[in-house]
């Protein structure tokens, strides 16, 4: 706790300088951090989430007058973030100071829960949804606001259609919020179906570029679209932030 508090209070420090750059210049600690004016943000998932290699800095980037925080990491599944450690940052984050600012978490897994990956796999009958119900509960146990994120598309067509085998793990968030009683962004179904409009050639110009090319990681482009959707879809579900939204980066 001690070693990310020093890392993140030049992030906030600096903050107006920070929101004025690009995502891709943030730090290598790997968070961009705005204005802290607002409400506070705080960004949870695995690699299309994360700094580099994902929509979340771009995301950030968009906002004004909000402490945004990446905490998204690459690799992680809803059972691996936790038992890395990760997520007892996030409750550090959500329990420091005597006087709480007020915090969303935007939470998003599915991607490394899925079979045939040791360490991270999770079971999505058994373990997927109780994963992801008991950082929900957590969240709200600390005053703060949830929503959750259904894992965003892959970009690979098969026959010049695009299949979405993320789709049941989108299912089972969309199920953990009704029982929970937290809003759900249903970026696997927003953003299937914007892909699937585009066709291989334009959904491979949102991958980074190669030797690191792949169909699920993103690039510029893929970050630009991606957290767009990401906003609107946000917005939606809280219309008090759009006083934050910027420009596009």
């Amino acid at each position: 706790m001690k070693r990310f508090a020093l890392f993140i209070t030049p992030l906030l420090l600096a903050g107006a300088a920070i929101a004025q750059a690009p995502a891709a210049s943030a730090p290598r600690g790997e968070t961009i951090a705005n204005v802290a004016t607002g409400p506070r943000i705080i960004l949870v998932g695995d690699s299309t989430m994360a700094p580099r290699s994902g929509y979340g800095n771009t995301l950030c980037a968009r906002l004004q007058q909000v402490a945004c925080i990446n905490l998204a990491r690459g690799g992680r599944s809803s059972m691996s973030f936790r038992a890395e450690g990760l997520w007892a940052t996030v409750m550090a984050l959500l329990n420091e100071g005597t006087s709480k600012q007020k915090t969303l978490v935007l939470i998003q897994f599915g991607h490394n829960d899925q079979p045939g990956k040791p360490g991270r796999s999770t079971d999505l009958a058994t373990e997927f949804g109780p994963n992801m119900a008991g950082y929900v509960k957590e969240v709200k146990a600390a005053g703060a606001e949830v929503i959750l994120l259904t894992p965003l598309t892959r970009r690979t067509f098969k026959a010049g259609e695009l299949p979405n085998d993320l789709r049941p793990w989108a299912e089972a968030l969309i199920k953990v919020g009704a029982e929970q009683g937290v809003p759900v962004l249903d970026l696997n179904a927003i953003s299937h179906a914007a892909v699937a409009a585009m066709g291989q050639p334009a959904a491979d110009t949102l991958a980074e570029a190669p030797p690191r090319f792949d169909r699920t990681h993103l690039g510029p482009r893929g970050a630009a679209l991606f957290s767009e959707q990401v906003l609107e879809g946000l917005l939606k579900l809280k219309p008090e932030l759009a006083g934050a939204k910027t420009l596009a980066p």
